[in-house]
Parts: C-alpha cells; sequence; structure tokens
C-alpha cells in the first residue's frame, strides 16, 4: 500500500462508498437503515453466508427467496423434514450444507432458545459454521470487530498491499492485513463494503481502478499489476470418473428413486439407484440394476464437475409393469416426484432419459 494514504483512512474512505453504491440484496440491512438502528436477523445473515459458501449471489437470491418463504425463522427450520430441507436445496451444491443447516438450526433452537450466540467462539462450535461464516455473522450480524476473508476480500487486499505470495500459501498473511482495516466503527458495514468492492469494481478481470475508492492507495493499481493478482498456486488436473444409473420408468409414470447414504457426496439427496463411481472408463462401472429389466444403455452420457473431480455416468432406462419389486428405492409416483427435487447431476440423467 502506499504511504501516502494512512491505514486509519481507508475504512472510512470505503464506507462512504458504501453509504452511496450499497448493492441491494434480500439479506441485507441497507446501510442507511442500519446507521438509524435497524440490526440485521441473524437467521437470514447465516443463511444467506452458508447458501453463498461456493455459490454466486445470483444463483442464491432464489433459494433464499423461497427458503424464507417457506421456513421463515430457525425454528421453523429446526421443525422442518429432513427430506423437504434436502429437496429444496436441490440444484445448489454442496449438499453437505444443508444437512449441516438442519443440525445448525436445531442446536440454535435446543441450546441457545432459538437465538444465534452474538459471539465468535460460540458461533465456531455451531454445526457447519467455521472460521469465515462465523466472522461473517458476528460482523454483519452483531457489529462485532472481526474481520471476513471471502475470495473478493482476498483480491481487495492482494491488490492494495501488492502482495504476490500465491494462494493459498498467502492466506495468513492477507487476514492480517484484513483484520488490521476492520474498524471498531460499523463493522459489519465495513466487512459488506469491502465484499462490495471485491464483487464489483476490484473484478478479477478488468478491475475498475478509475472508480474504485481506494485507487489511491492501492498498490497494484499504481504499479499496474491489479489484473495479475492475486496469484493461485496451480491446481492438479481433475481426474475424471465413471459410473452407471438406472433409470426404471412404471408403466403408470413412477420412477425408481433412492434416498443416498447420510454421508459422503450428495448425502440425504434423491438419486437414481446406480453403481459406484470409479476413476476408470474402461470397462465401464455398471453396478446391479436394481431389478429386473430390459435395459438399455441411452445415446450419449451425463457429464457433470464436482470439486474434485469430472464425472461421466451412462444412463440405463427400462420401462417396467406395476408388479415390479425393486431390490432397492421405492418408485414414487407423478404426483409425487419432482425433477427439481433432484441434485443436478440426477436431473441431469432424468432429462437424457426424457
Amino acid at each position: 500500500m502506499r504511504e501516502k494514504t494512512r491505514v486509519s483512512e481507508l475504512p472510512p474512505i470505503l464506507l462512504e462508498w458504501y453509504d452511496t453504491h450499497a448493492r441491494a440484496l434480500p439479506w441485507r440491512v441497507p446501510p442507511q437503515d442500519r446507521i438509524a438502528g435497524v440490526m440485521p436477523d441473524p437467521y437470514r445473515i447465516w443463511l444467506s453466508e452458508v447458501m453463498l459458501q461456493q455459490t454466486t449471489v445470483a444463483t442464491v437470491k432464489d433459494y433464499f427467496a423461497r427458503f424464507t418463504a417457506r421456513w421463515p425463522d430457525v425454528a421453523a427450520l429446526a421443525a422442518a423434514e429432513d427430506a423437504d430441507v434436502m429437496a429444496e436445496w436441490a440444484g445448489l451444491g454442496y449438499y453437505a450444507r444443508a444437512r449441516n443447516l438442519l443440525k445448525c438450526a436445531r442446536v440454535v433452537v435446543d441450546e441457545h432458545g432459538g437465538n444465534f450466540p452474538a459471539d465468535h467462539d460460540a458461533l465456531l462450535k455451531l454445526p457447519g459454521i467455521g472460521p469465515y461464516t462465523a466472522a461473517a455473522i458476528a460482523s454483519i450480524a452483531f457489529d462485532l470487530p472481526h474481520a471476513v476473508l471471502d475470495g473478493n476480500v482476498e483480491r481487495v487486499m492482494a491488490r492494495v498491499y501488492h502482495i504476490h505470495t500465491p494462494l493459498p500459501a498467502a492466506k495468513p498473511e492477507l487476514m492480517a492485513r484484513a483484520a488490521a482495516l476492520t474498524p471498531a466503527a460499523r463493522p459489519g458495514d465495513y466487512a459488506q463494503a469491502v465484499m462490495d468492492l471485491g464483487a464489483t469494481i476490484c473484478t478479477p478481470k478488468s478491475p475498475a481502478c478509475g472508480i474504485c475508492p481506494w485507487r489511491e492507495p492501492c498498490a497494484a493499481r499504481a504499479e499496474g499489476t491489479a489484473a495479475l493478482l492475486p496469484k493461485k498456486t496451480p491446481k492438479k488436473p481433475k481426474p475424471i470418473r465413471h459410473g452407471t444409473v438406472y433409470l426404471a420408468e412404471r408403466e403408470d409414470g413412477a420412477w425408481l428413486l433412492e434416498t443416498r447414504p447420510e454421508k459422503g457426496l450428495l448425502g440425504g439427496m434423491l438419486g437414481w439407484p446406480g453403481s459406484d463411481w470409479v476413476d476408470t472408463s474402461e470397462p465401464r462401472p455398471e453396478g446391479t440394476p436394481p431389478l429386473a429389466a430390459d435395459w438399455r444403455a441411452l445415446p450419449g452420457e451425463v457429464r457433470h464437475t464436482f470439486t474434485h473431480f469430472h464425472l461421466m455416468l451412462t444412463v440405463q432406462h427400462a420401462r417396467v409393469g406395476h408388479d415390479s419389486r425393486p431390490e432397492n428405492g421405492e418408485f414414487i409416483g407423478q404426483n409425487q416426484f419432482r425433477p427439481s427435487d433432484l441434485p443436478t447431476v440426477m436431473r441431469k440423467a432424468f432429462d437424457l432419459a426424457r
């Protein structure tokens, strides 16, 4: 950071910008209301932060609206059926978040009287809440001075301070810089301001340095290296896994589905019976069909990317009689089955069959 602007001057500059340019988000209290004393609902802040992990704001908005309409507070969510919550989460990905969402809601109700604790360390003890989420809830919901460090904040810190250490090794230094800037006054608004700065101006590509409120103290702008930061350690290529799924369609329109085991990928979600997913393409793993039928491999395949691997699925389809008795799973009738309840990879298989 250039010495012309002192560190203590940066938060007020950014907050002044935020007061005019804050994004309007459904879980956020606008800065003018916040200044007037309106505090955010910790439930909505927590829910939004969990949904936003590894997911864009644009994607989260609709899910957030549906969740809060159906379960308007933490007590309502805690009382919800697991299957209903998992179905509503379908398509949002990273399904362990949904399982932890329910666990956390129930702990808050059972052990904290339905109120999220206004304490960073206590928040960290709740299911599914790590250091970033605890800091975000503590600062945004309770106005406690805890530094948040998401991808947007990492990028802003790396550029302002001209940090060339590649991620993830740079995280401790970036956190130290972010913590040093977090003010005692309006820390919640400041946390949202620095995230907004990274999301709207200090973007990964083509940052709009000319209109940035921190353009003067930004060392990377002065050096002409903003677009190159933060640096990242190259990732290893993702492996490709293969598998088979079986889609049995009964003559009355019901489909054979199973609930996946709680632990593991897509845990607790609806899905199609099938094989394990393994790192081999020849021969393709087929597993055991869930019932005897005239199975036919559909042309094409399902392709989907998870965090750590790519997946390629062969889809086997069969039409079966009303008296079919599967070895696992159960038939769900047309009136109960919504393709939207399926996780994305399973919905892709349904679309191929349909």
